[in-house]
């Protein structure tokens, strides 16, 4: 593992903390003899992320508001996010798996990356402290940083609204009409957003398309959606 530790900047006191991040549980079930798996850890990186991402959205957003601060951190930590974060390392390569995880593709699956990547935070944290995962997440995705801080709307908020509900529960959101206004070569459409029942937002646009953005951009600051995203960091 020394040339992962090259990579990431870090060396484990605690070798056994690394080799258990780099655990997919497919090999414990494989494998009589592998005890453990980096479930517990992405667990708890994923609340070491959200940690460190929140105070250096904090620290570096001074005017911005709560609802936008919370809107950036989801994109920090989406699953397209944290897959680009462990292909920048090659983490694929270091994945241990179980045969059949393999002969799938598991090494490049875009789920097991994020996975992989939030349990190497949590195992940092656990060997180095919160100074060593913070120092390593800034460094590391820092050019991810720059291009989401020089780009602060989201350019697919639909796509994230749905990545967060459905981290949930499996119901995706739904998207209805529900008024149209103006002429007939001008005319301005105002969507809902819909999720277990509840509307989540509402937005209006030139086209049905743009007013369902508009609606899921303001679907992620309802209070339900939000709720949601810190308790996926405590992982309930």
């Amino acid at each position: 593992m020394h040339s992962l530790e090259q990579k990431i900047g870090y060396c484990f006191q605690d070798s056994l903390l690394l080799t258990e991040a780099l655990t997919h549980p497919s090999l414990k079930h494989e494998a009589e003899t592998t005890k453990v798996d980096n479930q517990r850890l992405e667990f708890l990186g994923d609340a070491v992320l959200q940690l460190i991402f929140t105070e250096e959205l904090f620290n570096r957003c001074a005017t911005v508001n709560e609802g936008h601060l919370t809107k950036l951190r989801i994109r920090f930590v989406s699953k397209k996010a944290l897959t680009s974060f462990a292909q920048t390392l090659e983490l694929g390569s270091y994945l241990k798996m179980g045969k059949g995880e393999i002969a799938s593709g598991g090494c490049h699956r875009s789920s097991n990356l994020a996975d992989g990547f939030e349990a190497l935070v949590g195992a940092i944290y656990l060997d180095g402290g919160i100074d060593n995962a913070s120092r390593f997440i800034l460094n590391h995705c820092k050019d991810e940083i720059q291009a989401i801080l020089a780009q602060p709307e989201e350019d697919n908020p639909k796509g994230i609204l749905q990545e967060v509900l459905q981290g949930h529960d499996p119901e995706s959101p739904s998207y209805h009409i529900v008024e149209i206004q103006g002429p007939a070569h001008r005319k301005e459409f105002t969507s809902k957003v819909i999720w277990k029942k509840d509307t989540l937002g509402q937005g209006s646009g030139l086209s049905k398309k743009a007013s369902e953005i508009e609606a899921a951009k303001n679907a992620l600051t309802h209070s339900k959606v939000t709720t949601i995203i810190h308790s996926t960091a405590k992982k309930e």
